[in-house]
């Protein structure tokens, strides 16, 4: 997932996103704490997404508030 893809998305489908990744995010963490976790590197990823995700949903916000 990449900044420029995630800019094309609207407010609300970067909302939706934000709530599967953290999802994602809570699963990984119950796989982690009983051993089952496969992939570790999955972790730091989903993470990074999710800031991704949140610091393009707080420049359309900026950007909203500074057109008004």
């Amino acid at each position: 997932m990449t900044a420029q893809d995630l800019k094309d998305k609207t407010p609300d489908q970067l909302k939706d996103q934000l709530i599967a990744l953290k999802k994602e995010a809570f699963n990984l963490r119950f796989q982690q704490a009983t051993g089952q976790i496969e992939s570790t590197a999955r972790m730091r990823a989903v993470r990074r997404d999710v800031a991704r995700v949140k610091t393009i949903l707080n420049q359309k916000a900026a950007d909203a508030a500074a057109q008004q």
